[in-house]
């Protein structure tokens, strides 16, 4: 597989202290590096995701996709993959950040799905080749995709859930953080924590409001999701 070797600015621009902090120190990369200067949205939730859960990622990638918004996601089972290939299917663009090797795939049944991305999207790792698979990787490769997105969307997901490493360092970071209105409803306590911090519940009514914070975002046309 041929790839390249990034700084982290040298993909997003000058990072400050607060963004330095948790940054890895280089990323390879491979497939088309200039979907890293394009507004980019992570969608993120439970690798064991609900019916719901999918049909929701699914639609909020298509959303993204129609205000030519980049879908980011972790190539993970279940939320993740709805989001990459609800994006790729609209004829959008979708970036996977990894927690193993380029060279690597996790899950295994993601290969193909991998393959697609390298080749006409976008495929980042801060692992080398040869790093060894550990459960550790995968919220260090969670932190790393709010450090790539310019805004977290979580779709769902439970209170042991990595996806969580991701909401946090949203906030630690400042961006802006989502989750969805459905979320509430699950008698969670995390949702309650993230809020008290400034992550703010998605719905359909409140939509606009995720495009407006996006930099450079459109927010002229209505959104039709199904939440």
């Amino acid at each position: 597989m041929v790839f390249e070797e990034f700084r982290p600015e040298e993909l997003l621009g000058p990072l400050n202290e607060v963004e330095k902090k948790n940054a890895p120190a280089v990323l390879f990369v491979s497939g088309d590096t200039s979907l890293s200067r394009r507004r980019r949205v992570s969608v993120v939730g439970s690798r064991k995701a609900t019916r719901d859960g999918l049909v929701r990622a699914r639609s909020l990638a298509l959303e993204l996709v129609k205000r030519h918004v980049v879908v980011v996601s972790g190539l993970a089972e279940g939320i993740d993959t709805a989001a990459h290939q609800a994006a790729i299917e609209a004829g959008g663009k979708t970036i996977a950040i990894l927690g193993t090797p380029l060279d690597k795939t996790f899950p295994a049944k993601n290969r193909a799905l991998q393959d697609l991305i390298v080749r006409d999207h976008l495929a980042i790792s801060q692992f080398a080749a040869g790093y060894p698979a550990r459960r550790e990787n995968f919220p260090m490769r969670n932190r790393t995709m709010a450090l790539l997105s310019d805004a977290t969307v979580i779709v769902e997901a439970g209170e042991t859930s990595g996806t969580l490493h991701q909401g946090w360092e949203a906030l630690r970071l400042g961006r802006p953080l989502f989750l969805m209105e459905s979320i509430a409803s699950k008698g969670l306590e995390w949702p309650d924590e993230m809020r008290h911090y400034g992550a703010q519940l998605l719905s359909r009514e409140n939509l606009e409001l995720l495009f407006e914070l996006l930099p450079e975002g459109s927010h002229d046309e209505r959104a039709s999701l199904t939440f």
